[in-house]
């Protein structure tokens, strides 16, 4: 079955995924925020299937570039529940491949420290978990 989806869906997916890494390099921010943001970036850019496609595209249109991290988590963590539904609805075998691949990538932007993440970056990861859950 093919899917399509919309310039809005597309958009939806990417704010969603590379949100995430934004809101991780954010939380990361008194550590090493750019080898977050890259570490997580290239955990995207790795995905395969629709969603691989889709991600392949940096979002040019996304605006996350605000002061606030409350501000950004506003704008993606109900873009994550958002492109779960979406996809679950559209195209449920990539709804897996989707959470999957933005786990990765918030596990990848984590780990650039040795040992345990900070609280701040582990709340993150949480909070996009839960997020990706609910839909």
């Amino acid at each position: 079955m093919s899917v399509t989806l919309t310039d809005q869906d597309k958009l939806t997916l990417r704010t969603a995924a590379y949100g995430a890494v934004t809101l991780m390099s954010a939380a990361d921010a008194a550590g090493k925020p750019h080898k977050s943001a890259t570490e997580g970036s290239i955990a995207l850019s790795s995905a395969t299937g629709l969603v691989g496609h889709v991600l392949a595209t940096y979002p040019k249109d996304m605006k996350l570039d605000s002061k606030s991290v409350a501000v950004i988590a506003d704008q993606v963590l109900p873009a994550l529940t958002a492109a779960m539904a979406l996809l679950k609805k559209q195209a449920p075998e990539e709804a897996d491949n989707f959470r999957r691949t933005v786990l990765v990538a918030v596990e990848a932007a984590a780990r650039t420290h040795q040992g345990q993440p900070s609280p701040t970056v582990a709340d993150m990861s949480r909070k996009i978990t839960e997020a990706l859950d609910a839909a």
